[in-house]
């Protein structure tokens, strides 16, 4: 049984990876936009709240290290450090650190996992505590102005925030204070409580504290400086003199707590503002308000706009402290509006959707045979109500696919690194939505398409200039959602597919015969055989052959396809549809013989009847003449080797997977069905031209059709009718806009016999 420490525990080894996550990707951002302090911010606060929860549960492996992160970035907040490529790789490197000391946590024999990343640990500080030493970097020039534009203010101020070990080192942050008040007056001390956890989790020996002094004194920076000199190793320590500027106050400002507070707090504790002055400031609200009877307007009744009025501070720094409550409410927002429900809880509650689905066809089935009305409206009625919750509980299980791609700005940063190539990575149809096993199972696969795009596609800086092109390389990952189904494309602009050197390696592998003639397609096909590659050296990146061919054994499963478009020069798209979902789908029942199977209704185009004088000249032929269209045509019964004789009448449906149409010959027409997919079992998971069972209402089972074999199986035959009958066969484009292009789609289910 699960422990309530061990449910902490895995809630913030869940929260820290997402926030790790958020981390990577501010890092990779700033790469491009480095002076953007909300970027800045967002990797602050992920590593604040890893070491803050880190605390609760004593991990003090991880408190050690993300307090020197925290360090190195507030300096980079506040102006003193900084930040390049450099920075952000070592910064990085330390995210990955932060990951593996999470991995440990979990590890069976922690010691050894400790130790195995200790090393990488320690250089990693060192790196860190380099870059705390680095010089500030000197503040911009900013004019005088005789507007009011510095703080009216005679004292000192100076912001403390303790480190967690200050008493474990034997050090009392009260001794300095009363040092302090030695060499003039102490003014005002506001003391911060923002990092306090609850009284059960506190620890005695850990200081928890930050303050805010005002001090008034004769003295010159070094000297106040020089009071807290031995604190500087364990804590964060900010000072300001007096008639300080504004744009000092507004860093203090950003730089606050992310805690729920209110505008007046912000302006108190960033000491822009005095406590006595907020109290009259609020004073004055509540006695405007009393005379107005609240129809006083709007604009007037706000306390920023009183306190500019009274002239005790300046409307810059009331925008600031605004903008500081707007950025708490969007960083509070969303995680008020999620809960975090186990995945497994989701799909169980999927499975018995499914089976209400089942028990809900049954029950129409019984109301049909017994003709009783009110059974038969009680039953259409539950059959409405069982698919809003079908659909609900589907859409629990949907995500966006942007968190999946958006993991990929980091490996295309180290990879390209790595190749010494400068590629940029674009996202498009990021909001696009897809189940969630899906987005688990296909992530694997696009990562060895977008390593093959990086390093056979994007080529050397030096040899896109030579060609014409630009020295930044482009990788592209586009998903979209076309008929019931997504589609992911991982796109470049690099050299293309070598259709020349891919037969020669393929005749060297001697997966084709010297000499044979091959079409393009056929010499597309060949990059996703086992084994298969152009690398004329491994690396650490590519060579083994194991890429394209690893794409191909994981979207099998996922009754999936795979298409290449390239251009030799210009680059090349490889796309992979999918459903979306393998749980429950809309299904058209058809009859093969004595057997039910199920086409996805999504990708169903219309149904014809065949004639008996068409039906005899399409089993010569092998296709159909559709209103002037060439329409491939696969009689099911043949395929599956139904017994005894077809109908009197046959139909045709015709459907479109992939831009490709094909028709398929059935017995009979049975109409619209919800199918919930069981799988076949292992006995007969490789039985072509089927990707999945369901039940039927009655009981029965019925075969849900695996439609890119067959639709490619439709294709061939009528490749080979044509050619018996000396006709050119008919290019079937892989979508409306791939004229001029090499394509080819790759069925991924087992082939028809």
């Amino acid at each position: 049984m699960t422990t309530r420490l061990e449910l902490i525990q895995q809630t913030f080894i869940a929260e820290s990876r997402e926030l790790l996550r958020a981390m990577e990707s501010a890092l990779l951002q700033l790469e491009k936009a480095p002076h953007d302090d909300e970027l800045i911010n967002a990797v602050f606060r992920a590593a604040h709240t890893i070491k803050g929860s880190s605390g609760t549960i004593n991990f003090d492996a991880i408190v050690e290290f993300t307090h020197a992160m925290e360090s190195v970035l507030q300096l980079i907040r506040s102006g003193e450090l900084s930040i390049d490529n450099e920075l952000i790789a070592l910064l990085l490197e330390c995210g990955d650190h932060v990951s593996a000391l999470l991995d440990c946590l979990v590890s069976e024999d922690k010691e050894t996992a400790f130790a195995r990343i200790d090393e990488a640990g320690k250089r990693l500080l060192a790196s860190l505590n380099s870059n705390l030493g680095a010089p500030a970097i000197p503040p911009a020039a900013v004019p005088a102005r005789d507007d009011g534009g510095n703080v009216q203010s005679n004292a000192w101020h100076i912001s403390l925030r303790f480190g967690p070990d200050v008493l474990r080192h034997g050090l009392d942050p009260l001794s300095f204070i009363r040092y302090l008040s030695g060499l003039g007056e102490i003014a005002a001390v506001t003391t911060l409580l923002d990092a306090m956890p609850d009284a059960n989790l506190m620890d005695p020996e850990t200081c928890y504290l930050g303050m805010e002094i005002d001090f008034k004194g004769s003295v010159d920076k070094e000297t106040v400086e020089n009071v807290f000199d031995y604190l500087r190793e364990d804590c964060v320590i900010r000072i300001l003199p007096p008639h300080s500027r504004i744009a000092d106050y507004i860093a203090f400002i950003k730089g606050m707590p992310e805690d729920e507070a209110g505008l007046g707090d912000l302006l108190v504790n960033s000491g822009a503002l005095t406590r006595r002055e907020l109290e009259e400031g609020l004073r004055a609200q509540r006695l405007l308000d009393e005379r107005s009877g609240g129809k006083r307007p709007e604009h007037l009744r706000k306390l920023g706009e009183i306190l500019v009025r009274q002239g005790v501070v300046q409307n810059e720094l009331v925008d600031a402290a605004l903008d500081k409550q707007d950025l708490i409410k969007r960083n509070k927002t969303p995680e008020a509006s999620f809960i975090r429900v186990r995945s497994d809880k989701l799909d169980e509650l999927i499975d018995l959707v499914g089976e209400l689905v089942i028990a809900s066809a049954a029950a129409g089935v019984i109301a049909q045979r017994a003709s009783d009305g009110d059974m038969i409206e009680a039953a259409s009625t539950l059959e409405r109500l069982v698919e809003q919750v079908r659909d609900g509980a589907l859409g629990l299980r949907m995500v966006p696919i942007g968190e999946t791609l958006s993991r990929f700005d980091r490996l295309v940063h180290d990879v390209s690194r790595e190749l010494g190539k400068d590629v940029e990575l674009l996202l498009t149809g990021t909001e696009t939505e897809l189940d969630k096993s899906m987005v688990e199972r296909i992530s694997d696969p696009l990562v060895h398409l977008v390593r093959n795009a990086l390093d056979h596609g994007i080529e050397a800086p030096e040899m896109r200039v030579a060609s014409g092109k630009p020295p930044r390389g482009r990788v592209q990952l586009n998903a979209y959602h076309e008929s019931g189904s997504i589609v992911i494309e991982v796109a470049d602009d690099g050299r293309g597919l070598d259709r020349k050197k891919i037969l020669a390696r393929a005749v060297e592998c001697k997966l084709v015969a010297p000499g044979q003639s091959l079409t393009d397609q056929e010499i597309l096909r060949l990059v996703m055989e086992p084994g298969f590659s152009t690398a004329e050296q491994i690396t650490s990146v590519s060579g083994r052959g194991i890429g394209l061919d690893v794409v191909r054994r994981n979207v099998e499963p996922l009754r999936g396809s795979i298409a290449i478009d390239s251009q030799e020069g210009r680059g090349t798209t490889i796309s992979i549809r999918l459903p979306l979902t393998l749980a429950i789908i809309e299904g058209f029942l058809v009859a093969v013989g004595r057997s039910a199977c199920v086409v996805p209704l999504e990708i169903v185009v219309e149904c014809l009847e065949l004639s008996n004088e068409d039906g005899a000249r399409c089993r010569e032929t092998g296709y159909l003449n559709l209103r002037g269209e060439v329409l491939p045509l696969l009689r099911l019964r043949d395929v599956f080797e139904a017994p005894g004789e077809s109908g009197r009448r046959e139909n045709v449906v015709v459907v479109n997977y992939g831009g490709q149409r094909a028709g398929f010959v059935v017995d009979a027409l049975l109409g619209e069905f919800q199918a919930v997919i069981k799988p076949l079992g292992k006995l007969f998971e490789r039985l072509a031209g089927i990707s999945g069972s369901t039940i039927l209402g009655n009981g029965e089972v019925a075969l849900i059709l695996d439609v890119p074999t067959l639709v490619h199986r439709a294709i061939d035959s009528e490749g080979a009718s044509l050619r018996r009958q000396g006709q050119p066969t008919r290019a079937a484009p892989l979508s409306d806009d791939s004229a001029g292009k090499e394509s080819l789609v790759v069925s991924t289910g087992p082939r028809a016999p």
